[in-house]
């Protein structure tokens, strides 16, 4: 008698936010098993909606590791997406982002590490390299953190490399590089440059630029960083390693809003304000390692990706 194959079990922390969201989206259009943990302090239930059905959704937060090891019991891979995001908010408050993203990271890697999970892949940031002029960032080079946030993060990844080696857990580190897309929060005072200009200049208003626009960034359009989590639950050898996730050019913020006002039609000028401390000048990440390991490949490039967004948040 033919027996069917068991589903794997897929568990996302913070799946209700911007990035999680969009990785559970795609496995639940893959017909994989989901179940999705948040305390949604900055995730959105309306994020989940579609298919609220079709996943075991977990409220709870990852500094109780009671809650959190009920989450992971059962789970073959986890996807770690939860934090506290933004670096002006962790240096307005140090204390808490250390709490949700260095607790809150040990935790869930005890609680995998016992429950025997087959992969846990961590996201953590471009922001560890800090503000090194060497371009393009490779994961090899010095690590620089600038705020609290990159230090959480930086810390994140040093555990996770820890647990693989001394138990065993098979941790991966994605530094993911200033991802954009749908159901990024535009009305957040944190909220990122990107929904930011596209809600200003589709208002008419004059969009803030901090410092003097030429600073620049590897943007990434979200369904990069989803392809990357999948690929790395699967991928062989590549337990205790970093890999950068992006597309591997970059545009300064100028460029950034040359391109939406295409886009959208507008040709509002910019107010500048001073530049805000933790910030990088530049960064691009150099992609050749997640490609060589992991057959990674760019699925949507920074045009592609505004088009998307833009038409996410405005029907069009």
């Amino acid at each position: 008698m033919r027996t069917l194959k068991k589903k794997a079990h897929y568990l996302v922390t913070g799946g209700a936010g911007f990035i999680g969201s969009n990785i559970v989206t795609r496995l639940v259009e893959r017909g994989e098993r989901v179940t999705v943990f948040d305390n949604f302090a900055t995730g959105k239930r309306d994020n989940l909606t579609p298919f609220l059905s079709e996943i075991t959704l977990y409220e709870g937060d990852v500094r109780s590791y009671h809650q959190v090891r009920e989450a992971v019991e059962g789970v073959d891979y986890v996807l770690h997406q939860a934090a506290l995001p933004s670096v002006p908010r962790s240096v307005r408050d140090p204390i808490t982002s250390n709490q949700v993203n260095v607790d809150g990271t040990v935790n869930l890697l005890m609680a995998a590490r016992d429950a025997k999970v087959k992969r846990f892949v961590f996201a953590s940031s471009s922001s560890v390299y800090g503000d090194s002029p060497t371009l393009p960032k490779i994961e090899d080079m010095p690590t620089n953190p600038l705020s609290p946030y990159a230090i959480s993060k930086l810390a994140g990844e040093e555990y996770g490399r820890v647990f693989a080696h001394i138990y065993g857990l098979e941790v991966v580190a994605l530094r993911y590089f200033n991802v954009f897309g749908p159901r990024q929060d535009p009305t957040s005072q944190y909220s990122a440059v990107i929904p930011r200009f596209i809600m200003a200049l589709k208002a008419g208003d004059s969009p803030v630029i901090y410092g003097d626009g030429q600073q620049s960034r590897d943007f990434t359009f979200v369904s990069n960083n989803v392809e990357a989590n999948l690929l790395a639950c699967h991928a062989k050898d590549i337990a205790g390693q970093v890999f950068n996730v992006a597309c591997g050019y970059r545009f300064s913020l100028l460029d950034l809003l040359r391109e939406l006002q295409e886009i959208l039609g507008t040709n509002i000028q910019p107010n500048f304000e001073a530049a805000r401390p933790g910030d990088v000048l530049h960064s691009q990440a150099g992609i050749s390692k997640i490609k060589a390991a992991m057959n990674f490949k760019v699925v949507a490039d920074f045009r592609e990706g505004l088009e998307e967004t833009v038409k996410y948040f405005f029907g069009g």
